[in-house]
């Protein structure tokens, strides 16, 4: 049998250079969209309100889940410069869970380019936790549904 596949660092830095910009755009975008009020003091509208709190709401889950994938990216960096060592990578450098979808009525509240900038980030976390289960499962082939019912069918009647 063949040895694992394992992640390129080439991979690894063309996902970390994406990340990095795509946080700092996040961050533009919700910046640019808290100062896009009409900064009157005073009473605020409910819509106003509403639309603050969606925007601030997805403004942290975005901010968490790109430096959640960050942190991932620089640990594998570290590992593959020789930093750290694959026990401690494996100890240290999971990936959390993906952050929960917020409310669609929320997310509509925003405008079209931080909605794709959110979409986006799902889009990269997404990768990342693909490569994170491929390396745990240190990209072992899984044989599928049909080959194990079909060895469990041939064991039971062969």
């Amino acid at each position: 049998m063949s040895k694992p596949v394992t992640i390129s660092p080439a991979i690894i830095e063309t996902l970390y250079e994406e990340a990095l910009v795509l946080a700092g755009a996040s961050r533009a975008a919700f910046l640019r969209g808290e100062d896009d009020d009409d900064g009157t003091p005073g009473e605020i509208s409910p819509a106003a309100c509403d639309r603050r709190v969606a925007m601030s709401c997805e403004a942290l889950r975005t901010t968490t889940r790109m430096m959640h994938a960050i942190a991932w990216l620089l640990n594998q960096r570290a590992y593959h410069s020789g930093q750290i060592t694959e026990f401690q990578l494996r100890r240290h450098g999971r990936l959390p869970p993906a952050q929960p979808e917020g409310d669609p009525r929320q997310l509509a509240m925003l405008d079209g380019e931080m909605r794709a900038l959110v979409d986006r980030t799902r889009a990269l976390y997404a990768r990342v936790e693909r490569l994170d289960r491929a390396w745990r499962a240190r990209f072992a082939m899984q044989p599928s549904a049909v080959h194990r019912l079909r060895d469990r069918l041939g064991t039971a009647f062969g």
